[in-house]
């Protein structure tokens, strides 16, 4: 989420834009509007909610309170400025509702829940076993087995324990300007970041000094340590700035192309994954703020190092992402050929060795440990083979997220040198830590990136990134642009203006409202697709009503009307249960109902008396 934000976003990625109530207002109309006479301050008969959200949702802000208002609820908002205030309201436990969205970044269910839900999560306030145990039940099974499995944990978590009221599904939309780029270059997939390495200009005369000027709403970066973050400052950056073991397609399909690897190979069992590695990608660094070849390979090394930081826990401090990896059992690598051809693929007749050679000029001739000796035109190889505590083929998808970027073993250890347990966040720099990249006079870049970008260094107005002049080069995955710079600009409104004024020359998530301005200007090009991201309400499970109360939560959840929302947003919203919706239809929906917040209103008071 990429909460959309995480609001919840990989992110999220932030959350989104939102709107007004039953009566659909303009924006302007809504925050002048005063509180309905239907909620008359301190009304005893009513019930207290206070709903927590950032000031850009105000649009979907006005539509909760007053459905809520509508249904018996004195409605308190508490609506922060950024995502920074947001968090820490939240963190302190300032909210009954606090309005969160979610993108499954990695197009497989799985991640739709585990961060979110299971009891340890790393965006979990939960702890629910019987959430758990369908969590992990169904990520054992195949896609034909677990739509079942799904539909009960959408029953337990929304209708039976009401943890969370959904609202909806988002499209994924991106607005450019198409005198400027070319139409091709810009992809907007379904779940994974926009590839920056395909982007290009027009006019190819550009390439080397202009940059694509891309745009933000965060200027704080969580970390440039990708299992650091999982949020919508960092999750396009991070994609771009490391490379890993597999990409998504955008349609969610999993592809070794534009990846590390050239091929991969599942082996019979689905608890062993085999993958045989590039030789034509070095780190990069910046030096005197311009990015330089380290020399260094990206190697097995490499891979081994960061996938097994990635599912350990207690592998950096406030690590963000380890449960999304906590099915890596080991990454290993493999030196001896005879072992690939005694293996046969999942579901094939066909060995691994024969899986992992497909398409390649040279066959495999030797195995090699040292990654300086890998030679793809002589068939010198290297194989890594990553297993699993159980059947998992989900885990591929979790490859293809941005924590699992490749970083450099050599450069993280040597910064890196801080105790865990003791870190002290006054005195010690962990590596990715964005102060260092910030202009000032903390600015000592220590990065050494794997993918097709690296960050020379950023500042409250804008982010500088440059090509890694060794990355693929020679190949179809060479970045065809110099540099890449974003805007950090915080509304939508700014944005848009930016982009029709040539100051930005893309506009990542445009909020529906704003689809018509886009088509009326031949500047532009909108691409618009069925998302991911998923917009809900998120209850307190600490020291409100609202953690105590089944009833009480569930006559929030019947008074949420999704028509609403989608009359609003002129159908450009869609229908949601939970945040596996737009990855497995079980059938299951959500319809408001009057008559049952009354009842549950009422046996809530009931239980107070």
């Amino acid at each position: 989420m990429k909460k959309k934000g995480k609001l919840l976003i990989p992110a999220i990625l932030g959350v989104s834009l939102m709107l007004s109530g039953c009566t659909l207002t303009t924006k302007d109309e809504q925050a002048q509007s005063k509180p309905s006479s239907e909620q008359p301050a301190g009304d005893s008969s009513r019930a207290d909610i206070e709903l927590l959200a950032m000031s850009s949702a105000e649009t979907d802000v006005n539509i909760i309170r007053d459905q809520l208002t509508k249904n018996g609820f004195n409605v308190k908002l508490s609506l922060q400025p950024d995502y920074g205030s947001f968090k820490a309201q939240q963190d302190a436990g300032n909210y009954d509702i606090a309005l969160s969205s979610w993108t499954t970044v990695t197009g497989n269910p799985d991640y739709a829940v585990r961060s979110l839900f299971k009891t340890g999560g790393d965006y979990s306030i939960l702890a629910d076993k019987e959430i758990d145990e369908l969590i992990e039940k169904a990520s054992t099974q195949t896609q034909a087995e677990y739509k079942d499995t799904y539909k009960q944990l959408e029953q337990k978590l929304v209708f039976d324990k009401a943890y969370i009221a959904p609202l909806y599904i988002s499209v994924k939309s991106q607005a450019f300007n198409q005198e400027v780029l070319k139409k091709d270059s810009v992809r907007l997939s379904k779940s994974r970041s926009l590839p920056w390495e395909e982007l290009d200009f027009k006019d190819e005369g550009k390439r080397a000094k202009d940059p694509i000027i891309l745009q933000s709403t965060q200027p704080t970066l969580t970390s440039l340590d990708p299992i650091k973050g999982n949020d919508g400052s960092i999750n396009i950056i991070n994609t771009n700035m490391y490379v890993r073991l597999l990409n998504l397609t955008d349609d969610d399909k999993l592809t070794a192309e534009g990846s590390l690897s050239y091929n991969f190979a599942i082996a019979e069992g689905n608890t062993d994954y085999y993958f045989i590695l590039r030789d034509d990608i070095n780190f990069a660094q910046i030096k005197d703020k311009q990015a330089v070849d380290t020399g260094e390979r990206v190697g097995a090394d490499d891979v081994i190092f960061s996938l097994l930081r990635a599912k350990d826990k207690n592998s950096v401090p406030n690590h963000r992402t380890y449960t999304l990896h906590e099915h890596i059992k080991n990454a290993e690598l493999v030196t001896d050929p005879a072992v690939l051809d005694s293996i046969k693929q999942s579901g094939s007749s066909e060995t691994v060795k024969s899986g992992l050679e497909k398409g390649l000029g040279a066959k495999i001739s030797a195995l090699v440990s040292d990654k300086k000796q890998a030679n793809s035109k002589e068939g010198k190889y290297q194989v890594v083979k990553l297993t699993t505590t159980n059947p998992f083929p989900q885990v591929l998808n979790y490859l293809a997220h941005q924590s699992a970027g490749i970083v450099s073993k050599k450069q993280v250890e040597s910064i890196n040198t801080y105790e865990v347990a003791k870190f002290d966040v006054n005195k010690d720099i962990p590596y990715g830590d964005q102060n260092t990249v910030t202009e000032g006079a903390k600015y000592n870049n220590t990065l050494f990136t794997s993918g097709p970008y690296i960050l020379s260094y950023k500042n409250d107005y804008e982010a500088i990134f440059l090509k890694n002049p060794a990355y693929m080069p020679g190949t179809k995955h060479e970045p065809k642009v110099n540099n890449i710079k974003i805007r950090f600009i915080k509304d939508a409104d700014s944005s848009l203006s930016a982009l029709r004024s040539g100051e930005i020359h893309l506009f990542y998530s445009v909020p529906e409202t704003k689809f018509d301005i886009v088509k009326s200007d031949s500047k532009l090009s909108l691409q618009t697709m069925p998302s991911n991201a998923v917009s809900y309400l998120l209850f307190n499970t600490k020291n409100r009503e609202v953690a105590k109360s089944a009833d009480l939560r569930k006559a929030v959840l019947y008074s949420i009307n999704q028509d609403e929302f989608l009359a609003y947003y002129k159908n450009n919203k869609f229908k949601a249960v939970s945040t596996v919706s737009p990855i497995v239809q079980t059938g299951l929906e959500l319809k408001a109902d009057a008559g049952k917040v009354k009842e549950f209103l009422n046996a809530y008071k009931s239980g107070k008396k």
